[in-house]
């Protein structure tokens, strides 16, 4: 009895101390004085840091007194998120510095380019928080950091600004910040409730872990798609930081976590000294959380293996990327196995390990300055080898889908080059205007050889996140190894390639569905009412080859004139960047140009299914492809109003990965389909679609049996027949309309679950179909190799006049994934050919 009303006891004074707000003392260390000149967060904000969930406008009202007040602070705006909230940079330093930054800057930067680089100069430190909306202790805990950077005064903090800028970013994910803040901010009570069954800790649909399309932004370091990597990316390149922190939170039974993760799963391109400092930084971490007595462990999980994560591409780019990952009060106080967690709690952890990163910098500045600059002096070595070495990459027939690969590349400071003349290499052709040469000699060449690298041996069997990236197979873009003797001049001013209309025709027009861009230039042409129809068929017209799923407009029987087509055609042709062929005659080669193999095309009307039961990141990407790049609109049609919705407005609804929808819905869902509607499917939708017997779908299911595997190996034994994230190869029927615009027969195919599909019996059934031999890149169990091997990725049916489209895995992957994005658009345009 005494033992539980200590218990009680205990529990009752902790809840009643998180009633009570903690001040800044809560926080700041004591061994420095505090200039009273320096706004407090409160001053600004009106609430201490963690009373409530910081918003993204009152993050910035402060950020900018602080600038204003100090002149250890400049602030700049360096962009708008998608939602126009400005992504704020900072930079800290002594006065002196700053007053100097633009010299600092250069000198820092030309050091990673020079073999006698000097160590008597600042270290460079990015301090980034909260990238996943949802894991606030981080910019929260910005507001303290911020406070004492600018305000400490004495020797301590002195030393530290005179050696070090800090790039300071005090939310990586402003949208999903204050989605997040709105949320747990609403639904706080004045007795704070830690109950984990509590309104609270449960958010709604999709939650504000992502931006604004629901992308998870940690994983866009490397493809840079989005305007907030963007804004980064460029700061990084702009500065090249030794150390770049990405602060997190994880579950709310955890303690704290920083880096090393576990060893053995680095990237092999990663250099050990890399790990090694990682782990000497790794001790000022366990320092300072010893002193305030807080739980912590590293080098237990998490990896460094793929370069598009935070904490990962520094380590490809000369400096030492460390991830922190805090217990998540995911609200203002929940219960945990380790007691109350207080978020004031989890914010103190974050401070904490903010500022023994700064402390650890300044104390290794010499070595940590010194390792990134032999980094790149061994790159240039590497580089020096590969001597007139070159990587060209292209696709003679879609200009656009080279341009975004290159984009990337420019990003991310790689020089390239176009190339001189078109030629042909390793049975491919490489057009001028459409292709481009990289030359394997640049300063980082390890960046480059991370970007194109194709890896199917590994040292470990378990990832983090997808063990495959390359970009040009990502792309579906043809490339080999060439010479700089083939290169154009330097790319300096990428530029899209010019559309337009070849000439004015009283007859019709043709358009190859080869272009990345022809979909937008479709979908507005239907729009605005003029007919078009699709070849079934290969033909030729005035001595040039069109292949399947050439566009053909009439010029006559339109509600508009002739005139008026040409100028539409025109000005959509130059927004979509694609070339459009005018003909006086509709006899061919081949098909003609009245033959009933040229098919009619309907507008699409589509309808995205969202909410609970959907997967947010792939209903985003979709949301994300057609709306931002096809300008395409679509219905994100909420699960819960599915049964009230009237869905005969829409000819297509896309389910994406999934539990599908219950018994009334389905019902309604047959019958929408039934009477002519086409339903796309995505991932786990297979199963849904399967068991309501809407498709029929044989899985082929390997064989997975543990043998002498202990206890101990067991969980790790289970997750290497998780396929994480790799690259895999598939053949093609491109006279298929779900293939059309694809110029080979060969398509390489993202894939991260283990849903293996028999063929048909028929092939023309099976118009997508992994070879026997599929990987290309990436890491997959022996057992699932033999699987995946001649299985389907895609599976068609009918179901009364309407039709199924079912795709195993996500096309549309991270928005990187150009080279199958066309599958969902031909499943949208060519629905009733399918």
């Amino acid at each position: 009895m005494r033992r539980i009303l200590l218990l009680v006891l205990t529990v009752l004074t902790t809840v009643s101390f998180s009633q009570n707000q903690v001040d800044l003392s809560y926080y700041l260390p004591q061994d420095v004085t505090y200039n009273p000149n320096i706004p407090t967060p409160k001053s600004v904000i009106g609430h201490e840091v963690g009373e409530w969930h910081i918003t993204h406008d009152k993050l910035v009202q402060y950020m900018y007194a602080l600038a204003e007040a100090s002149d250890r602070i400049s602030i700049e705006d360096r962009g708008k998120t998608f939602e126009d909230r400005p992504l704020l940079l900072l930079t800290i330093s002594s006065p002196k510095n700053l007053s100097n930054i633009k010299n600092i800057q250069k000198a820092h930067v030309d050091a990673t380019q020079s073999d006698n680089a000097f160590t008597d100069r600042p270290i460079v430190v990015y301090q980034g928080f909260s990238i996943h909306g949802n894991e606030p202790s981080g910019s929260n805990a910005s507001l303290a950091a911020a406070y004492y950077l600018a305000a400490a005064q004495g020797q301590k903090i002195d030393d530290l600004l005179k050696n070090t800028v800090i790039l300071f970013d005090p939310s990586f994910n402003p949208d999903g910040l204050q989605r997040f803040a709105y949320w747990a901010n609403t639904n706080r009570s004045q007795n704070l409730n830690p109950d984990p069954n509590d309104r609270e800790y449960s958010e709604v649909w999709p939650g504000g872990r992502t931006n604004h399309y629901w992308f998870d932004m940690n994983r866009d370091w490397l493809p840079v798609q989005l305007p907030e990597s963007r804004a980064r990316i460029k700061t990084f390149h702009d500065w090249m930081p030794n150390i770049l922190t990405d602060h997190h939170e994880m579950g709310t039974n955890s303690s704290f976590f920083f880096q090393p993760g576990i060893p053995s799963r680095t990237h092999p391109l990663t250099p050990q000294m890399n790990q090694d400092l990682t782990k000497q930084i790794a001790a000022y971490h366990a320092k300072a959380f010893d002193k305030i007595g807080s739980l912590y462990y590293s080098e237990e999980s998490f990896d460094d293996f793929y370069y598009g994560k935070g904490s990962t591409f520094p380590d490809i780019n000369g400096g030492i990327g460390i991830l922190f990952e805090q217990a998540s009060s995911r609200g203002h106080i929940q219960e945990s196995d380790n007691g109350l967690l207080t978020f004031p709690f989890t914010i103190r952890n974050q401070f904490t390990a903010a500022l023994s990163t700064l402390e650890a910098a300044n104390a290794m500045r010499k070595d940590i300055l010194s390792y990134q600059s032999n980094f790149f002096k061994n790159s240039r070595s590497e580089a020096k080898k590969e001597g007139n070495k070159a990587i060209v990459f292209g696709d003679e027939k879609d200009a656009a889908r080279t341009y975004h690969m290159a984009e990337i590349l420019n990003r991310h400071n790689i020089k390239f080059h176009e190339v001189d003349n078109d030629f042909e290499a390793d049975g491919k052709r490489f057009k001028k205007g459409y292709s481009y040469i990289v030359p394997k000699n640049q300063n980082n060449t390890r960046l480059i050889n991370a970007m194109f690298e194709k890896r199917t041996t590994f040292q470990d069997s378990l990832f983090y996140d997808i063990s495959a990236w390359s970009f040009p197979l990502a792309f579906n873009l043809d490339y080999t190894e060439t010479t700089t003797a083939k290169a154009g001049k330097v790319v300096s001013n990428l530029q899209f390639k010019t559309g337009g209309v070849s000439s004015k025709s009283d007859y019709g027009y043709l358009v190859e569905w080869h272009e990345y861009y022809t979909p937008k230039f479709l979908y507005a042409l239907l729009d605005k009412g003029i007919r078009a129809r699709v070849s079934q068929k290969q033909f030729k017209a005035n001595g040039k080859s069109y292949d399947y799923g050439t566009i053909m407009i009439p010029a006559q029987n339109q509600d508009k004139s002739a005139s008026e087509i040409y100028t539409i055609l025109n000005d959509l042709a130059k927004e979509s960047h694609l070339s459009v062929d005018a003909v006086s005659t509709g006899l061919n080669d081949g098909i003609d140009l009245g033959s009933n193999n040229f098919r009619p095309l309907e507008l699409p009307k589509i309808a995205l299914l969202v909410g609970d039961g959907m997967t947010s990141y792939d209903a985003g990407e979709i949301w994300h492809l057609l709306d931002t790049r096809y300008d395409i609109p679509v219905t994100k049609l909420d699960t819960k109003n599915f049964s009230r919705a009237d869905i005969s407005r829409y000819n297509t609804i896309i389910m994406v990965n999934g539990s599908g929808l219950n018994e009334g819905n389905t019902k309604k869902l047959q019958s929408w389909i039934t009477s002519g509607g086409t339903l796309i499917g995505y991932r786990r939708a297979l199963n849904y679609l399967n068991s309501k017997k809407l498709l029929k779908i044989e899985f082929k299911k390997p064989k997975v049996v543990a043998k002498n595997i202990s206890r101990e190996q067991a969980s790790d034994f289970r997750g290497a027949q998780v396929i994480g994230g790799a690259i895999f190869e598939a053949k093609l029927d491109r006279s298929h309309p779900i293939n059309f615009g694809y110029k080979n027969d060969k398509l390489p195919m993202f894939r991260n679950t283990t849903l293996f599909v028999k063929p048909d019996k028929n092939s023309y059934n099976n118009p997508i179909q992994y070879t026997e031999n599929p990987l290309l890149s990436g890491y997959i169990s022996k057992q699932n190799l033999d699987s995946i091997s001649k299985t389907v990725p895609l599976k068609l049916g009918n179901y009364g006049r309407g039709n199924i489209v079912a795709f195993t895995d996500n096309t549309n992957f991270r928005a990187f994934w150009y080279g199958t994005n066309r599958l969902l658009m031909n499943a949208i345009f060519f629905r009733e050919d399918l």
